[in-house]
């Protein structure tokens, strides 16, 4: 299967949500059913930046393959080639994880 690529609009960013925790910290095993999605991924892609009055981009604080936190309803999920993904403004992101 040929490889998609998604190439984000204006300030928008695509990140790839990274798995759910199989265990709690104190070693129980959640079922699928008790799991949460995780608010927490990392940066596939990056639009041109936000469209400024002055006709200039505003650059990212993001940047590709960073691992990120977001807001719990942040973002439109899409599912392309099999992947899902989310899409979201830089604005939802509330933190970049070291």
């Amino acid at each position: 299967m040929a490889k998609t690529n998604l190439r984000p609009l204006s300030d928008k960013i695509v990140v790839k949500r990274l798995e759910a925790e199989e265990k709690t910290s104190g070693g129980i095993v959640l079922p699928d059913t008790a799991k949460e999605k995780p608010r927490e991924g990392k940066v596939v892609s990056l639009g041109d930046g936000k469209l400024l009055k002055d006709g200039n981009r505003a650059s990212f604080q993001v940047k590709k393959n960073d691992r990120i936190l977001f807001s719990s309803y942040a973002g439109t999920e899409v599912k392309v080639g099999g992947e899902e993904y989310l899409i979201m403004s830089e604005d939802d992101v509330l933190a970049i994880v070291d």
